[in-house]
């Protein structure tokens, strides 16, 4: 079903999900369950999304096709999703002995009426399939399945990506529990309600994203495979506050990486609208120690005024 699947986009999937601070972390069933080779992963505080109507009315304009039929399955699958769902993961992976296609697994963590939700799902006459003790159920009309791998924890996708998910939990594959890097990236922002992080050839495609044209120069291929890992996470509880972290392979990555990007600053300030010119002063990048920052931070009106902009739409897209 997600045979070619490009990593999430870093703006329409943070202003996917607009939520106030809270926490939202993983437990060791859900990390468990992430196969090793993950190129991002996404964790968002399901419960307060769903109980802001701005969060959700805005959702509906910029959260990508695959993320759309990902939460429409959910909806579908028996779930209250208003009160049972407490947060939701999407994670891009590669599967074992693959190189080069995606998958992408869901993960819903909450309070979960299991005998409820298999009963209705009996009902409807699924068909469900075993892999060793794990019992996967058809989630109906939707062409996915899910997996309840303990009463707060369920395992979404396809059938394929679902079964690695498992076998990543069940220990015939890795998992992200035995990727250093990465884990080392998720002790730095998963204490924040949206996070996220990648690895070395997501945050390559992240930044040719970010520089656009510029990302195309030689200055920037000279440091593109040193891209180690990134983290970025968002809180709105006072305006609005973007930050995200590069780790680089040395200072000298780092560095270049932050004059590629002040230059492309510079430029997009001299074309754009006053908005965009707002918008752009209220961005901070630096590099230090080989991991470069990037801070932004506006009011809500600035923000709601940026939604409207050329550089916001050209970003979504």
């Amino acid at each position: 079903m997600f045979k070619k699947i490009a990593p999430f986009s870093i703006l329409p999937l943070v202003l996917a999900f607009v939520i106030p601070t809270q926490a939202a972390q993983l437990s060791g069933d859900a990390r468990a369950a992430i196969p090793h080779d993950v190129q991002q992963l996404v964790v968002i505080d399901y419960r307060a999304m769903q109980n802001s109507p701005t969060a959700m009315s805005l959702r509906d304009r910029v959260m990508p096709p695959d993320l759309k039929q990902f939460d429409q399955a959910l909806q579908k699958s028996g779930l209250n999703d208003n009160h049972d769902v407490d947060d939701l993961a999407f994670a891009l992976f590669r599967p074992e002995g693959s190189s080069d296609s995606l998958s992408i697994v869901g993960i819903a963590q909450g309070q979960f009426s299991v005998d409820d939700i298999l009963a209705k799902l009996k009902k409807q006459k699924v068909k469900a399939t075993k892999l060793r003790s794990n019992i996967i159920y058809p989630m109906a009309r939707t062409g996915m399945v899910l997996c309840f791998v303990d009463p707060s924890t369920m395992i979404f996708g396809d059938l394929t990506a679902v079964k690695h998910a498992l076998n990543a939990r069940d220990g015939m594959e890795q998992s992200l529990l035995t990727n250093g890097p990465m884990m080392d990236a998720m002790r730095s922002v998963d204490s924040e309600p949206l996070w996220s992080i990648l690895d070395g050839k997501g945050t390559q495609t992240m930044m040719k994203q970010i520089l656009g044209q510029a990302g195309s120069v030689a200055d920037y291929e000279s440091v593109r495979k040193r891209l180690v890992s990134s983290w970025y996470s968002m809180d709105f509880q006072h305006g609005v506050k973007f930050d995200l972290t590069i780790a680089t392979g040395d200072s000298f990555a780092a560095a270049t990486l932050s004059s590629l990007l002040n230059a492309a600053v510079a430029y997009r300030k001299l074309s754009g609208d006053d908005t965009e010119k707002a918008a752009l002063s209220s961005t901070d990048i630096s590099s230090s120690a080989g991991q470069l920052g990037i801070h932004f931070a506006a009011s809500d009106s600035n923000f709601n005024n940026l939604l409207q902009s050329s550089l916001f739409q050209s970003m979504v897209r």
